[in-house]
C-alpha cells in the first residue's frame, strides 16, 4: 500500500478506538477518502469490499442516496433542539414506528447516541424502577459468559471480555456471568437446543437463590459478538423470559448488534417469541451515518417513574439526545426496509452467502464450526499464531475485502445491498486471506 502523508498525520494527533497504537508502526492505517455502495476507496484508488458494514452498522451502503437526501433535508429545517422540555416530529415518529414493530408491546423510547450509553440507561432504569417500587436491594445484573455489553464503566458491569474488563477492574461494580448458551459448546449428542436448556438450567438455579438483589438480566440475542459470534438456540430466549417473570427480574436484550434485520428477523428477539423488558438498539439504526442509540421499554418500566416527585424521574440525558438529523436517518433507514421488503431479500442474500462459505470453507482443515444466523456468519480457525487475526486483516486488504477477525474467529457481516458477485468476491478474498495468514511464506 502506497504510503499517505495522511497516515502520519492520524498516528500523530489521533487516538484510534479498540486500538495498540504501536501496531501501526508495522500495520499502516488506511486513508479512506470515499464510499459508494459495498465498497471503500483509499487515496490511490484501491477499493476493498467492506465485509463487516463498518464496524456492523452499515445496512444499505456507502453514501446512500435516499438517506443522503433525508439528512439534507432534514438540514434545510432542524439541525437540533434539546429534548428536555421540547420536542420534534422526527423524534416522535421514530418512536412510534418503533413500537409499533414490536406491535406495541415496547411503548416508550429513550434516546442516547452509542450502544454503551443504552446499555447504561437499561442498567440504571431497571435499577431505578425497582428503587420507586420500594425493592432497594434489587441493584445487581446477570450477564451471560463472554458477553459484550460496551466499554463505559457501568457497562463493563456487564461485560465479560477480558480484553475489555480488567484494566479497569477498580472502577467496576461487577455483575454476575452465568454459562452462555453458546452452541459450540455442545458435548457429543448433544443438540444446540440442549446447550440451551443446560445454560437455562444453570439460570434458574442461581435466580432461585439470587433473584432477591437481582434487579436484571441482560443478554445479545441469538449471537453474542465480540466473544466471537457466538451463536446459539432461541430456546434459551424463551426459558430466560419464564424465568425472569417468575422470579421478578428484569429481561434486557442487547440487540445493538444484532436488530434491525442482522440475524433474519428486525428483531433477533421476535425469533423466540418473547419480548423483553427493555431493548437497546444502536449501530443500524441510523444506517450506519449518525450517533444514535435508544432504549425501549414497557410501559410497565415507564410507569415506575410517573410521578409528581422530580426524583422518582429518570433523570439521565446528555446534548444531542433524539438529535433530529440522526432520527431523520433512522427513519429513511426503516423506510428502505419497507419498501425494499429488506427482510424477504435478505434471505436470499444469506443463502447466497452461505453456499459460498460452504464450498470455500467446510473442509477446509483449519476451519471449525462453520454457523450462520441470518446475515452473520463466522467460522473458528485453529492457529497458534498470536498474530492470525492482523495478518488475516492486512492479507484481506491485498485481495480487495475488508474483514477484521476477533481473535481466531474470522466472520462476515456485509451490508444488506451486497450482491451475488459481491459475495463471491468477498468469500475468494476471504479464502486467499486465510491461507496467506495461515502460510505466510505464500
Amino acid at each position: 500500500m502506497t504510503h499517505s502523508p495522511l497516515l502520519d498525520r492520524s498516528r500523530r494527533a489521533v487516538w484510534h478506538p479498540c486500538t495498540q497504537m504501536k501496531s501501526h508502526e508495522s500495520l499502516p492505517l488506511v486513508p479512506v477518502t470515499r464510499g459508494e455502495g459495498v465498497w471503500l476507496y483509499d487515496d490511490t484508488g484501491r477499493r476493498f469490499l467492506d465485509g463487516v458494514s463498518a464496524w456492523w452498522v452499515n445496512l444499505f451502503g456507502h453514501c446512500n442516496p435516499r438517506i443522503n437526501d433525508a439528512i439534507c433535508e432534514q438540514l434545510e429545517t432542524l439541525e437540533h433542539v434539546m429534548l428536555a422540555g421540547f420536542t420534534h416530529a422526527p423524534v416522535v415518529e421514530l418512536s412510534e414506528r418503533l413500537s409499533a414493530l414490536t406491535g406495541h408491546r415496547l411503548g416508550h423510547a429513550f434516546y442516547a447516541s452509542d450502544g454503551a450509553s443504552a446499555t447504561e440507561i437499561a442498567l440504571k432504569m431497571s435499577m431505578h424502577a425497582w428503587r420507586n417500587l420500594g425493592e432497594t436491594g434489587k441493584d445487581r445484573f446477570i450477564s451471560l459468559a463472554g458477553s459484550y455489553h460496551g466499554e463505559t464503566v457501568g457497562a463493563l458491569a456487564v461485560t465479560d471480555v477480558a480484553l475489555f474488563r480488567d484494566a479497569y477492574a477498580p472502577l467496576v461494580r461487577a455483575g454476575t456471568t452465568v454459562p452462555s448458551p453458546d452452541a459450540r459448546q455442545a458435548e457429543p449428542g448433544e443438540t444446540d437446543e440442549d446447550v440451551a436448556e443446560r445454560a437455562a438450567l444453570a439460570l434458574e438455579h442461581y435466580l432461585a437463590e439470587h433473584h432477591d438483589g437481582i434487579a436484571a438480566l441482560i443478554v445479545e440475542p441469538l449471537v453474542q459478538g465480540a466473544v466471537g459470534m457466538a451463536m446459539y438456540h432461541p430456546h434459551y430466549l424463551r426459558r430466560a423470559r419464564e424465568l425472569c417473570d417468575t422470579y421478578r427480574v428484569h429481561l434486557i436484550a442487547d440487540e445493538i448488534a444484532v436488530g434491525c434485520g442482522r440475524t433474519g428477523t428486525f428483531f433477533a428477539c421476535e425469533q423466540a417469541g418473547i419480548w423483553p423488558d427493555m431493548m437497546c438498539l444502536s449501530k443500524g439504526i441510523s444506517g450506519g451515518y449518525l450517533p444514535l442509540s435508544l432504549v425501549l421499554s414497557t410501559d410497565a418500566i415507564y410507569d415506575c417513574f410517573y410521578d409528581d416527585d422530580v426524583h422518582r424521574g429518570f433523570l439521565h440525558s446528555h446534548s444531542y439526545t433524539g438529535n433530529p438529523l440522526a432520527c431523520r436517518a433512522a427513519l429513511a433507514t426503516l423506510d428502505i426496509f419497507e419498501t425494499d421488503d429488506v427482510l424477504q431479500a435478505n434471505q436470499t442474500r444469506a443463502r447466497q452467502l452461505g453456499d459460498a462459505a460452504q464450498a470455500a470453507f467446510a473442509n477446509h482443515p483449519a476451519v471449525h464450526h462453520l454457523r450462520q444466523r441470518g446475515m452473520i456468519l463466522a467460522f473458528d480457525v485453529d492457529t497458534t499464531r498470536s498474530d492470525f487475526n492482523q495478518r488475516f486483516f492486512a492479507a484481506g486488504l491485498d485481495a480487495g475485502v475488508l474483514l477484521r477477525p476477533l481473535g481466531h474467529t474470522v466472520y462476515f457481516m456485509p451490508p444488506y445491498i451486497v450482491e451475488a458477485d459481491d459475495i463471491a468476491h468477498l468469500v475468494r478474498g476471504a479464502a486467499t486471506a486465510l491461507e496467506r495468514s495461515l502460510n505466510p511464506a505464500r
